[in-house]
């Protein structure tokens, strides 16, 4: 299912001790349990969420405690609301093949979601931290970066998992600023950033044609004339503002 299951136990103890977040907790993924049974002790309302039958067993043989606990299905999938009542942070050593889709569910959830401490694969999140006029810096990173502030902690070595995976890995932390309002259409916002970043190689101008009436003069705006990876969160903001007018 794409996992690499992590052994190195000094590892797995950083991994948690990144963690700056006390209330609740949601761990992606626990697979074997190498962070989980370092997590059973941190937080007081804490629950798992696998999809992975042998890795369920194998949790509930070496955690009875925790039975109860093990939300079975795919976290992707899951109405997090069904599952907390109130704000919970999101640990976990993630499927390299689903990162993308699980921070994209963060987003859709980021009132609920403080925190998130997880491992990736290290090209990820080093596009994910990267800051405007860097060739990696794309889609997630402006829409993570407009609610959270994104910190690369460490690199992990190929060696530390079973099986190895071809690449080397990263710990992240995601810390949701304190204003959550963007000052623009959200909706809108979304759509130019993924609309723009599908065609990343065009000029503003030529890749956001569909927002905007035959009246609209882009070229009376200097915005128009970049690409998508020379503007920061907040131009794009500025951005969106100049189209819902």
């Amino acid at each position: 299912m794409g996992q690499h299951f992590l052994k190195d136990e000094n590892i797995a103890q950083k991994i948690v001790e990144s963690l700056l977040y006390s209330g609740n907790l949601l761990e992606i993924g626990p697979g074997t349990g190498v962070l989980t049974k370092y997590l059973i002790r941190k937080a007081n309302n804490f629950k798992v969420v696998e999809i992975d039958r042998e890795s369920v067993e194998h949790l509930e043989a070496t955690f009875p405690d925790l039975t109860s606990r093990i939300i079975k299905g795919d976290f992707i999938k899951l109405d997090l609301s069904d599952y907390f009542d109130a704000e919970f942070a999101v640990i976990g050593n993630f499927p390299y093949n689903i990162s993308s889709q699980i921070f994209f569910k963060v987003i859709q959830n980021r009132a609920m979601v403080p925190e998130v401490v997880c491992m990736i694969q290290k090209e990820v999140a080093e596009r994910l931290a990267a800051p405007p006029k860097n060739k990696t810096y794309g889609i997630l990173s402006v829409l993570l970066g407009a609610f959270y502030d994104i910190e690369l902690l460490f690199t992990v070595s190929e060696t530390v998992f079973i099986p190895p995976p071809k690449v080397k890995s990263a710990v992240i932390r995601l810390t949701r600023k304190a204003n959550l309002n963007l000052n623009c259409d959200e909706v809108m916002f979304f759509d130019v950033v993924k609309t723009a970043f599908n065609q990343r190689r065009k000029t503003m101008r030529n890749s956001l044609k569909k927002f905007w009436f035959e009246k609209f003069d882009p070229e009376q705006y200097p915005v128009f004339r970049q690409r998508p990876e020379e503007l920061s969160v907040e131009e794009f903001v500025a951005l969106v503002n100049i189209l819902a007018k």
